[in-house]
C-alpha cells in the first residue's frame, strides 16, 4: 500500500497530457502499482472528454489541410533517440512496467555511475527535463539540498526517510522549490528512486556543489 501520492494538481496536469515526459514518466510508474491514484487520473480523463463532447466545433481555415501535412512530415523527420538494447525483465520484477522499455534490463544489471560513496545513478532518455535512477546504500545520507524547480521521486526498491517521513516502495515524493531535505537510505536495506526533475538542484555544501555538472544535478 502506498502512503505518499502526487500532489492531485501533478494528477491532473498528468491527464491533460502537459507535463514534461520526464515527470509523466514518474506519474505513470506510480500510477503502475496505485490503484488510488489510477481513479482520479481516470475521473480526470473523463471530466476532459466530457469538455470536448461540450465544444461547438470550428470551420477549419481553407489551408489548415496544407499544414496538418507540412506538421506530419516533419514528424517524421525526426530522428528516433538510441534505445537501450532489449532484454527480457519479467512481470514480477521490481521494475515498472512504464519503464522497461526504457531500461531493458534487471536494476541489478544496469550500468550503474558512482557519484560519492553509497551514491550510484544511472541516467535515462528523457526528450524533456532530467530522468535518473539513483541507488543509495544503506544508511547512506544524500547531501542537503532544496530544488529551483519541481522534483518527482518514486522509490523503486527499499525505503529512505527525510524530513518529510518515511517513503517506501511506490510512494512518491511531489516536491517544490519551497522543500529542503536530506534522504537517507534506511539502514537495512538499500534504496533505489526514480527521480524526475524540471530545474537544477540546490545544494547546501561547497562539495556538492562543485560536483553537480559532472552529475548533470
Amino acid at each position: 500500500m502506498t502512503t505518499h501520492h502526487p500532489d492531485l494538481s501533478t494528477l491532473m496536469s498528468y491527464s491533460a497530457g502537459s507535463l514534461p515526459d520526464a515527470i509523466a514518466t514518474v506519474v505513470a510508474a506510480h500510477l503502475s502499482v496505485c490503484s488510488h491514484c489510477s481513479r482520479h487520473v481516470q475521473e480526470a480523463e473523463q471530466i476532459g472528454i466530457s469538455l470536448l463532447e461540450e465544444l461547438e466545433p470550428a470551420p477549419l481555415s481553407a489551408g489548415a489541410r496544407d499544414d496538418i501535412l507540412a506538421m506530419l512530415d516533419d514528424t517524421e523527420q525526426v530522428a528516433e533517440p538510441a534505445k537501450p538494447a532489449k532484454q527480457n525483465v519479467p512481470d514480477n520484477a521490481d521494475v515498472p512496467a512504464p519503464l522497461r522499455h526504457l531500461l531493458g534490463h534487471y536494476l541489478d544489471d544496469l550500468h550503474w555511475k558512482t557519484m560519492a560513496p553509497g551514491l550510484k545513478q544511472f541516467i535515462l532518455p528523457a526528450a524533456e527535463s532530467n530522468l535518473r535512477l539513483l541507488k543509495i546504500a544503506p544508511g547512506t545520507c544524500m547531501p542537503s539540498h532544496g530544488h529551483t524547480g519541481s522534483e518527482l521521486t518514486m522509490v523503486i526498491r527499499g525505503s529512505y526517510s527525510d524530513e518529510l517521513g518515511r517513503f517506501c516502495a511506490g510512494d512518491v515524493a511531489d516536491l517544490d522549490p519551497d522543500v529542503q531535505h536530506q534522504p537517507v537510505a534506511d539502514t537495512h536495506e538499500g534504496c533505489i528512486c526514480l527521480i524526475a526533475t524540471d530545474a537544477p538542484l540546490r545544494f547546501n555544501g561547497l562539495v556538492p556543489r562543485l560536483l553537480q555538472p559532472f552529475f548533470q544535478l
